[in-house]
């Protein structure tokens, strides 16, 4: 990387950390200023909407708390963009998206259902979130392992899990072989990370037949 591109890389970081920051304090503002017309403000005139401060704050954090996340998972593309390239980067923000979503949905939930019940239902739909995630989550990393040690690449000639052909593609999910016959095979990226796999000298193409 030139040191023009490296300096780019580095703005394109702090420029989504701003964002965040940005993001967060717009949150916290506008959180106090709701929070002080709903329950001191307005009262003071008669005019009572405390009961409705709940729907409006799960509003506003769905909103901004969606925002807040999302820039979060920026910042880690960005600042690893600086080390790593870029589907790496990428696989990383991604993962960090799915759990800060997953996060936000408990959140919100819990502070619908209010105290105890609130804990309970948050604490349950987390649950399930988890059960149903774990799958994607746990292959998700396998593939981020794959991704930062490289074990293999595009284009390389390798046998995984039994199957040889070319490396057309390598994602966080799943990795792509296309084999001499033309198939093609997908690969679950949790699968690869426990077993071993040849990396191969690519077949030299036959010679056409003399006349």
């Amino acid at each position: 990387m030139s040191d023009q591109q490296a300096s780019a890389e580095k703005s394109k970081y702090l420029d989504a950390l701003i964002k965040l920051i940005v993001y967060i304090a717009v949150f916290i503002i506008i959180s106090a200023i709701l929070q002080f017309l709903f329950n001191s403000f307005l009262p003071k005139y008669g005019i009572l909407l405390a009961r409705y401060y709940i729907y409006v704050n799960v509003a506003l954090t769905l909103l901004l708390g969606y925002l807040i996340v999302r820039a979060f998972a920026d910042v880690i593309q960005e600042f690893l963009k600086l080390k790593y390239p870029i589907d790496v980067a990428r696989a990383f923000r991604n993962v960090f998206l799915v759990i800060g979503v997953g996060a936000l949905i408990t959140t919100v939930a819990g502070e619908v259902g209010g105290g105890l019940a609130g804990v309970s239902v948050g604490g349950f739909l987390g649950i399930v979130i988890g059960f149903a995630m774990q799958q994607p989550l746990g292959q998700a990393i396998s593939g981020l392992f794959i991704l930062i040690a490289r074990p293999f690449k595009i284009n390389d000639y390798a046998t995984i899990l039994g199957d040889t052909g070319l490396v057309i593609e390598v994602g966080i999910l799943f990795t792509e072989l296309k084999k001499d016959d033309g198939s093609k095979v997908v690969i679950p990226s949790n699968l690869i990370i426990a077993n071993k796999v040849y990396v191969l000298p690519k077949p030299t193409p036959a010679s056409p037949p003399k006349q």
